[in-house]
């Protein structure tokens, strides 16, 4: 049965549609046994990592759905936190990919002693990236389906089975939120020693290398609310990378695009092009963007006709972003504010301000935040945050860990509201997971 599935895997292979960074072989066999084999084998995984991140965006306060019967109907549902209702033709959030990409990473590393025609370092490599890619669909599944790490009495509460080994009969049971989390800082580590290419050319910038690891430990940290650590991982790499795309300049790149300089790993798309045709930047957070704040008409189109202004920073392949060297000042400041650290937080949000707002709006920004309080900062990092990462998979995210906010949305038809901590900031395991593994209901 085994070999079946690793056969389908290796067929997949060949599916695969082009992309500038993706440059992968087929191999033809039944059963990987070379380097390149496995390697390709992994490209598979890498390849089906699910949007779910942007998906989530659905449900925050950075967006809305375009008043249009189609996208209505995928997403319509999601962003008024209907989960309970018949879903009829609405997208659902991913379940099957996140197992399948652990199985075979899974698979790849119980046979680590298997593979041949490669050197040493080249398999260690290769076996690292499958541990961080399974810290990270961990990482991704918790924050969908599981309470937030630092919900007072979440870490006693079950969340989504772990997946350790590569044993397709198993029954998976969930587990809580502090095993999965314990599970991911393991994975991490396994990665850090393994993992040692620094960087890829271009077209390999989707695969992990050693910053991924200490990007992955920052945002992991971060959400846990260990803020010292989290601190330490993010200030790790913008020692050895810290270059920030500068929207003063006659011409930059938007920085979640894969040829950014402030690229660190481009796996995920933030929102697909699905996603982007359906999302229209919301009222709330277009008023985060003050006078002299260039990103709003870099991130954002003019308003159409309708009064829709849709994102530039989505929608292709070139905008495929898991980690980044924006979102590492963000997470150091906020770190740093948290732990009473504030000279240091300020230092670097301003750095990021500086290359974001015109000279004039800067000044004005930085006489404000060297005035903040400890409170006001990380209020002022955290709006930071929904405005440099719009539309970038962070948003719903940010939302669980930090303060679970009421938000009210006015919408064709009615008023909804999630309501101050509501459950809701917990999606439901999809319904045909539960069909398929009863225990999952539990």
């Amino acid at each position: 049965m085994r070999k079946i599935y690793i056969m389908l895997l290796m067929s997949s292979v060949v599916l695969l549609t082009a992309c500038d960074m993706l440059d992968i072989q087929p191999t033809g066999k039944v059963i990987p046994q070379t380097l390149a084999e496995y390697r390709a084998l992994i490209a598979t995984a890498y390849k089906t990592v699910p949007d779910a991140r942007g998906l989530a965006c659905f449900r925050s306060d950075e967006l809305y759905v375009k008043d249009d019967s189609w996208e209505q109907d995928r997403y319509g549902k999601i962003e008024c936190w209907d989960d309970f209702s018949a879903p009829g033709q609405t997208t659902a959030f991913e379940w099957k990919n996140f197992y399948s990409i652990m199985f075979t990473v899974n698979y790849t590393i119980e046979e680590r002693e298997s593979i041949n025609e490669g050197s040493e370092e080249d398999i260690d490599q290769l076996i690292g990236e499958c541990y961080l890619l399974r810290a990270y669909m961990h990482f991704l599944l918790v924050n969908l389906y599981g309470q937030p790490y630092t919900r007072p009495g979440a870490l006693e509460t079950t969340a989504v089975p772990l997946k350790l080994n590569s044993d397709i009969n198993e029954i998976l049971k969930k587990n809580t939120v502090a095993q999965i989390y314990e599970a991911v800082i393991a994975d991490i580590n396994e990665a850090e020693k393994l993992i040692n290419k620094e960087s890829w050319e271009q077209k390999f910038s989707y695969r992990f290398t050693t910053l991924s690891v200490k990007a992955l430990r920052a945002r992991v940290y971060l959400y846990m609310g260990q803020w010292d650590n989290a601190y330490q991982a993010a200030e790790a790499i913008l020692a050895e990378k810290n270059t920030l795309e500068d929207f003063n300049a006659e011409t930059y790149t938007l920085p979640n695009n894969y040829q950014s300089v402030e690229n660190i790993t481009a796996l995920e798309r933030g929102m697909s092009s699905n996603y982007t045709q359906a999302a229209v930047l919301s009222e709330a957070l277009a008023s985060l963007y003050k006078e002299g704040d260039l990103r709003l008409d870099a991130y954002f189109k003019a308003a159409d006709k309708n009064g829709y202004r849709f994102s530039q920073k989505s929608g292709k392949d070139d905008f495929r972003c898991s980690f980044r060297v924006g979102e590492m000042y963000l997470n150091s400041a906020e770190a740093a504010a948290q732990s009473d650290k504030l000279p240091q937080a300020r230092t670097r949000l301003l750095e990021l301000m500086q290359k974001r707002y015109t000279p004039e709006a800067y000044t004005v920004k930085a006489t404000a935040v060297n005035a903040m309080t400890q409170e006001a900062l990380i209020q002022e990092i955290l709006d930071e945050r929904a405005r440099e990462l719009a539309f970038e998979g962070h948003r719903w995210f940010d939302l669980r860990r930090t303060t679970r906010p009421h938000i009210e949305k006015v919408l064709k038809g009615g008023t909804y509201v999630l309501e101050q901590d509501d459950s809701r900031y917990t999606i439901q395991i999809p319904r045909e997971a539960i069909a398929a593994n009863p225990e999952l209901s539990n």
